[in-house]
């Protein structure tokens, strides 16, 4: 059929008198490869139209819930007319009124390849089988047209095939990739003609503007006339009313998501966190209400506040009243002491959002959209000086480096917003916070006082089974907060503890308990392991927020995206050369960390002949990082550094170096020098970047470095010993283990040796220490060398090494480390320690396989120590039965 036919439909359908869209009459450049485009298009209702090139036009379906990378959904899609190759570049708004009226993105484009047959013939059979090369999706996929339609024969299922591509659950993940590949811009800003024009795929330009939306004509001799910001908006975006909306009582705040890492991702913006009271001003006929976040009406409280916003028009801002310290910085001790003392000319407002102004509800419009007139607004009525309500800028810059720079001026930290979002109230995740430092919300259930004078507080949290006790707060008590706060206790007084039974502190002369009312913000070093808040300090009382809201506040770690990024870095790191963007560069940002000198060799050979480079090896700790951090997580690490590879300079790094903390931790330990720590996924992408080839993190409880968290037994083969004795000593040391009560797990140490690793309880109940671990370890190892002599030995001495393994205990003391499971060795090879089950170590295993090119495809197989946390034991239970035995 000529093209011109082919196309009949779709030119019958539309009027380019009114609409941008290509009439099909451009050709197309060539391509050696079949091209496709997915087109997000909010028409009357949402969908995604799926265009793949064919005999010179785009086949074309409308996928209605958009494709889903998860093989079990059916996602319907309507095939609809043919469409001009030219189309693929377009992007902007069709006219309402218009066939297909609504805003169009350019989701996804790339190439595409017809499996097995002929194209033709599939779609003839209803059975295309075929794969896509695209920006975001990629891999396998099938359209089948479904049987029950004889009649139209329109209707047809999108599914995507088991591949590496594939998700088992949450598929729906990739349409929250909500950017034009084209242009980068989203649907908002698309509509509204704003930001960068569409980069050319099908043609060699563009004929389009970035503002596509045409209008009918409106004048003698036809000419186009765009329209006004409001009406792009049309699509899908409210436009302005005719009439003035009622002005809410009360907007219930939008809140953030603390997140351990701010987003990366283009369209944010990253605002300073401010260390202050969430207030949002409505002013009405020339009088300004303040409430907190919960509705409370403060607005005696900040009577000069009022006063400056009773000058503005009726609106709604949203906002943060503070106190700033001699430094010019928030401070929330300083707010405090100013309420008390009802000095109120000293606090600030600082506003960031525009709600409601003049009649119009600006919630559905953009952050950015809001921003601006928010910006204008205060500027033209209080002036661009040292008012009292200040606007709130935001900077568009990578998130972690604005946080480095929060961080370094002593700021709480930092919030992180989508720009093209809506306000929405409730915790959407649009809005995320990340903090300098750790804080959380406390209840405080009691105190404990010594020459009547207030020492501690005991606080807790909300949990399912009440309020849990989390420890005390000792510091942080200024001469002017301590008596009035020790007052307001004495009210409170209470013979009951309020805290739930378990974990409940013990009852004294010195302890007094407090009916649950007051809320107080701490800053702490993190939870141990039994939840319970390390090196607390009192910042001040939160008056704003009822003590039955407050709950445990850690980083969102979302166990779905989580495992999407877990697959997505095992399947990436299977090409070790790296996925190269079309203009054939490297792509070496990892996480977020750019790694510089990426293709500088590491090790020289990974066991197939090809170098191991800086960035193979960052995406290596990207693969396998969410499985290693569980075991490094929370303890000082030892990292071996060889910036110039495997036959450069060692050095061994174990103290928290100053540059790097935005990504690394850094923990004192008895007042020493602070030593680093490894606690999110990203700093591993530092490690790469600064070559930390190996990672020996403490054996502690994740952090309580002065309790043990798990045993470690070395088996370290000496001379003339084969591979085979060193797996039947781990079997050994497992069933002597077992005997106790302890549950052993194996892995290779990426040398000639194997560890045991028994995963230690810590807590109120087993309260063992390092010099019990450490005798208990050599217990173990001083029996079965005694038992068997002329097998094993634990006294490393070189001349009766031969013929022996040496059983080293000495790993269970403190200070004293191991090399953590996955962690890579700075060896020929590139061998890492491979966890294995007890299943895999046979006779004739050889851990020189486990490299960085093959662990990360076997732990997606095999997936081992899949109960290491299920198998934490007491050690102290361990101890007693041992005694037991040896008493018998």
């Amino acid at each position: 059929m000529p093209r011109a036919n082919k196309l009949s439909a779709y030119l019958k359908k539309r009027d380019f008198a009114k609409t941008a869209e290509p009439k099909g009459s451009k050709a197309a450049t060539k391509s050696s490869r079949l091209r496709f485009v997915v087109q997000k298009h909010a028409a009357s209702r949402l969908h995604y139209d799926l265009r793949l090139e064919l005999d010179g036009v785009f086949k074309s379906w409308a996928v209605t819930k958009g494709p889903s990378l998860d093989p079990r959904d059916r996602r319907l899609a309507v095939e609809v007319e043919d469409h001009p190759l030219d189309y693929g570049d377009f992007e902007g708004v069709i006219p309402k009124g218009q066939y297909g009226g609504g805003t169009v993105m350019l989701w996804d484009r790339g190439y595409w390849t017809p499996h097995g047959e002929s194209a033709q013939e599939m779609l003839r059979r209803g059975d295309l089988k075929f794969s896509l090369d695209g920006s975001k999706l990629r891999g396998g996929w099938v359209l089948v047209r479904m049987r029950g339609d004889k009649t139209s024969r329109k209707n047809w299922l999108l599914i995507k095939h088991h591949d590496k591509y594939a998700l088992d659950s949450d598929g729906d993940t990739v349409l929250k990739k909500d950017r034009s590949v084209a242009s980068s811009r989203s649907m908002e800003q698309i509509a509204d003609g704003r930001g960068r024009k569409p980069k050319a795929f099908m043609s060699k330009r563009n004929v389009l503007k970035a503002d596509a939306v045409w209008r009918s004509h409106g004048s003698a001799g036809g000419a186009h006339r765009r329209s006004s910001t409001e009406a792009r908006l049309r699509a899908q975006y409210p436009s302005k009313r005719s009439a003035p909306a009622e002005l809410p009582n009360f907007i219930k705040p939008e809140l953030c998501t603390l997140v351990g890492r701010p987003p990366s991702d283009l369209g944010w913006g990253h605002e300073i966190k401010f260390d202050g009271y969430r207030i949002q001003i409505r002013v009405e006929e020339g009088a300004a209400t303040l409430r907190t976040r919960n509705g409370l009406d403060w607005t005696d409280r900040f009577v000069l506040l009022s006063r400056s916003a009773a000058t503005l028009p009726n609106c709604i801002v949203d906002g943060e009243v503070v106190a700033l310290n001699d430094d010019g910085v928030p401070d929330f001790g300083a707010l405090q002491a100013a309420l008390s003392n009802g000095r109120s000319e000293q606090l600030i407002y600082y506003a960031f959002d525009l709600l409601f102004c003049d009649g119009q509800d600006l919630r559905k419009l953009s952050l950015r959209g809001r921003k601006d007139r928010l910006k204008r607004l205060l500027s033209s009525r209080l002036g661009d000086g040292q008012s009292q309500i200040r606007y709130v800028r935001h900077f568009e810059t990578a998130g972690d480096a604005v946080l480095k720079s929060a961080c370094g001026m002593s700021l709480e930290g930092i919030v992180s917003k989508r720009l093209d979002s809506p306000y929405r109230s409730g915790r959407i995740g649009d809005w995320t916070k990340s903090k300098c430092r750790t804080g959380q919300e406390v209840v405080i259930g009691g105190w404990e006082e010594a020459g009547g004078r207030l020492r501690s507080l005991l606080v807790g949290i909300q949990r399912e089974d009440g309020l849990a006790y989390v420890g005390k707060v000792g510091t942080g008590f200024s001469r002017e907060v301590v008596e009035p706060l020790h007052n307001r206790l004495k009210r409170l007084d209470s013979k009951r503890s309020p805290f739930a039974e378990i974990g409940n502190p013990r009852a004294g002369h010195r302890t007094h308990w407090a009916k649950p009312t007051l809320v107080a913000e701490i800053e702490f070093a993190g939870w141990t392991a039994d939840h319970k808040i390390r090196q607390a300090a009192f910042k001040g009382l939160r008056e704003d927020k009822p003590a039955i809201e407050v709950r445990a506040e850690t980083p969102a770690r979302a166990k779905r995206a989580l495992a999407v990024a877990r697959r997505a870095r095992v399947k990436r790191i299977l090409h070790p050369q790296g996925r190269r963007p079309r203009d054939g560069k490297t792509n070496n940002v990892v996480m977020g960390v750019t790694i510089t000198n990426p293709d500088k060799p590491l090790w020289p050979n990974a066991g197939d002949g090809r170098p191991v480079t800086k960035l193979d090896y960052a995406r290596y700790l990207e693969a396998v990082g969410p499985w290693m951090l569980e075991h490094i997580r929370g303890r000082p690490c030892s990292i071996v550094r060889a910036p110039d590879g495997i036959h450069g300079q060692h050095f061994f790094q174990r103290h928290f170096a100053e540059g790097a903390a935005s990504l690394l931790t850094a923990v004192k330990v008895s007042g020493r020098k602070p030593y680093l720590q490894i606690d999110r996924l990203e700093a591993l992408a530092h490690v790469a970047q600064i070559a930390g080839l190996e990672l020996h993190p403490w054996n502690c409880a994740p952090g309580e470095p002065n309790r043990p968290g798990r045993l470690v037994f070395d088996l370290d083969p000496g001379p003339q010993v084969a591979f085979e004795r060193v797996v039947a000593a781990a079997i050994e040391i497992r069933d002597r283990l077992t005997e106790v009560g302890l549950e052993g797990f194996c892995k290779t140490t990426g040398g000639k040796g194997l560890h045991v690793v028994a995963p230690l309880k810590s807590g109120a109940t087993d309260k063992t220490g390092w010099p019990e671990a450490k005798a208990f370890a050599r217990e173990i190892c001083a029996r079965m060398a005694a038992d068997s002599p002329s097998q094993f030995l634990i006294e490393m001495t070189k001349k009766d090494r031969t013929g022996r393994i040496f059983l080293d205990y000495l790993r269970n003391d403190r200070t004293s480390t191991a090399v953590a499971p996955l962690s890579a060795r700075a060896r020929e090879g590139a061998t890492v320690s491979m966890p294995l089950s007890w299943a895999q170590l046979r006779k004739n295993l050889d851990p020189s396989r486990y490299t960085i090119r093959t662990a990360t495809a076997l732990l997606a197989k095999i997936r081992p120590w899949t109960d290491y946390r299920a198998g934490q034991r007491s050690l102290l239970h361990a101890i007693r039965t041992m005694r037991g035995r040896r008493a018998s």
